[in-house]
């Protein structure tokens, strides 16, 4: 993978300047009537807890215990293709030491904004289904590259397009730009979302990743994933622009194993992405290959 450059400074790094941004654009901006809904109970529990430099597993595990709909998730995620390996686990305990640690809280994260965050509109059939494949193909990714944590790539994977159930909750009229967005070739679906609303799915995602106290990282990445001309940039701090380049690749496969058309973001950008990545279309090819159980799996 590309060498990680040094850091720019915090006062004038790139994720500093979006979360400027974000805040502004809250209290004063079109931000102003954006509805987040608010982090669940559970996930600020696991937040706090994975935060400390020695995770308490029996806390972890209480916490998946207490929601019997997110135990059958780790048992399912535990026995699925990614992992499965000998007799299938039964119990939380034995998910989670399959699983690892870092990975039973991806997943545990992933359950409960799922169900923090309504996309069970017509304009969004099957969102979050599609958010967990590209948190798969996303962690699998982190998984070939160095210095790439999977368990921050989860999280992008899953919260890269958050900004669309909540904007289809706060906006009147966005599921008809929905619509528009798709449609049109003129230009790029985040310039109708401007155009009809002064605001994007990108700009409100990370909106999201800020109320919800996400990795600044994943926050800024978020907000960028459509401006991928910044790939390779020196404005931009490298970690930031390898989730971004690694987001376009997971896109692009989950797409691929749906047997839809690219999208113009990986045209016109694909070459940037691997050419930062350092990997070519034959990897990219092997690693959709080598995913494709996991992602038919939804």
């Amino acid at each position: 993978m590309t060498a990680i450059a040094a850091k720019l400074p915090a006062e004038t790094s790139r994720t500093a300047a979006i979360t400027r941004e974000i805040d502004h654009a809250r209290t004063r901006g079109a931000l102003q009537h954006i509805v987040v809904p608010p982090c669940p109970a559970l996930l600020a529990r696991l937040q706090a807890v994975m935060l400390l430099p020695e995770p308490d597993l029996n806390e972890v595990a209480r916490i998946a215990a207490s929601d019997v709909a997110m135990s059958a998730t780790l048992i399912r995620n535990a026995n699925g293709p990614l992992y499965a390996v000998g007799q299938p686990v039964q119990t939380v305990g034995q998910a989670m030491n399959r699983l690892g640690l870092k990975q039973t809280a991806a997943i545990m994260t992933g359950f409960l904004v799922r169900n923090a965050i309504v996309a069970d509109n017509r304009h969004l059939r099957r969102f979050w289904e599609r958010s967990a494949q590209r948190a798969i193909a996303m962690t699998f990714i982190a998984r070939q590259l160095v210095g790439l944590s999977p368990d921050v790539a989860h999280t992008y994977g899953l919260f890269c397009h958050v900004g669309m159930p909540v904007l289809l909750q706060s906006v009147k009229g966005y599921g008809s730009t929905m619509v528009e967005a798709a449609a049109r070739i003129d230009r790029s679906y985040v310039a109708t979302e401007n155009a009809n609303h002064r605001t994007d799915h990108a700009v409100v995602g990370a909106l999201v990743a800020r109320v919800w106290r996400l990795a600044p990282e994943v926050m800024a990445a978020i907000r960028l994933h459509h401006d991928l001309d910044s790939l390779g940039g020196e404005d931009t701090e490298p970690e930031v622009q390898t989730l971004m380049a690694a987001g376009l690749v997971a896109e692009h496969l989950v797409r691929r194993q749906e047997a839809q058309l690219a999208e113009r973001d990986w045209t016109d950008h694909s070459a940037a992405a691997l050419a930062w990545l350092q990997v070519d279309e034959g990897e990219i090819a092997q690693w959709g290959e080598e995913l494709n159980a996991s992602l038919s799996a939804f």
